[in-house]
């Protein structure tokens, strides 16, 4: 079968996808996931399901308009801030570096300007009282690709951007679940051992040259993601982390994430991620990898605070920076061959 890659060059991927909507019978596209816990995979979407996708999207936004592109444009969230953007008629704007000011003035007097961006990326601007301003001009901004820090999010909100996080996949052609809440069209279902999964015309369609694992994944036209999460009282969704990110350590289940999310909290924390590690006496150790200056002892009494003692890190590692992927995730994979 023919399939388009996206191009990771921005110009490119914008010519590529515009032929590949104006095309009668287009080939799917082709999009290879980020392989930020493991190997990369071939994800195979059909245009029906990204358009699908860009439908929903914007009637939830309750508008349509010029799209900012701050991220990859050969990952499924590039694809589609470039095809939202064209369908609405408008070429998006390529940013550099995170020049979101100089990209939002360079547009179209009158036309709504929206963007999407990564956690890391918001937690950057927000410290740059100019280009946070200029990102308050958004009709919105959707944050997806991990955890969104809450006090990072206020920050953002309080100086006027409308935030709105999301949570989906490249097999879901994206963010399908805007705010813990499922796009039109879209069924969420929380499965064995918290497992969530999707449904809805947004689903690719296989991965490619793996039969084996699309069987695993889509069952009864429900994909089986990788995540843990839960419904809360008002039926919306909480993602609690991988499913693979549990550490069993003495016995006792962590899901790093959590631990993570609690660390990063901390005022004097800049960044954090958590780790599990082989342990010859505990099984697993749970490692703190963390961008910041506070004392170990700190930062144990602080996740205790929350969460059960069991919890806190046994170890840290104190470095300037976490390695992020082309796409602006943590490469959590770096930091476990590093541990």
């Amino acid at each position: 079968m023919s399939l388009l890659r996206p191009s990771g060059e921005p110009s490119v991927a914008i010519r590529q996808l515009s032929r590949w909507l104006e095309a009668d019978t287009p080939a799917p596209l082709l999009i290879e996931t980020s392989g930020s816990t493991g190997r990369p995979k071939g994800v195979v979407i059909p245009r029906r399901a990204v358009l699908a996708s860009v439908d929903a999207s914007a009637r939830r936004l309750g508008a349509t308009g010029r799209w900012l592109l701050a991220l990859p444009s050969s990952y499924v969230a590039g694809v589609q801030v470039i095809v939202r953007s064209l369908v609405a008629g408008h070429e998006p704007a390529v940013v550099d570096g995170l020049d979101v000011a100089r990209a939002i003035e360079a547009g179209p007097a009158g036309v709504p300007t929206f963007a999407s961006l990564v956690p890391t990326q918001l937690h950057r601007i927000v410290a740059d009282p100019v280009q946070v301003a200029a990102l308050a001009r958004c009709e919105a901004v959707l944050v997806g690709g991990g955890g969104l820090d809450p006090d990072v999010r206020r920050r953002a909100e309080d100086q006027g951007v409308r935030v709105v996080a999301t949570y989906g996949s490249s097999e879901t052609s994206g963010g399908c679940v805007y705010d813990g809440v499922p796009l039109d069209g879209v069924g969420v279902a929380i499965g064995a051992e918290g497992r969530v999964r999707i449904s809805g015309p947004t689903l690719f369609s296989h991965y490619d040259d793996d039969p084996e694992l699309t069987a695993e994944c889509v069952v009864d036209g429900w994909f089986l993601t990788s995540d843990a999460g839960r419904l809360d009282a008002d039926g919306r969704l909480e993602i609690i982390g991988r499913l693979d990110d549990v550490v069993v350590s003495g016995g006792v289940k962590i899901p790093a994430a959590a631990v993570a999310r609690r660390l990063r909290e901390h005022l004097l924390v800049e960044d954090a991620e958590v780790i599990g590690v082989p342990d010859a006496e505990w099984g697993q150790r749970l490692v703190a990898v963390v961008v910041g200056n506070v004392r170990e002892a700190e930062l144990r009494d602080w996740v205790s605070l929350v969460h059960p003692r069991s919890w806190a890190p046994r170890e840290f590692r104190w470095v300037e920076s976490l390695p992020l992927l082309p796409n602006g995730k943590v490469d959590r994979q770096a930091l476990r061959d590093d541990l």
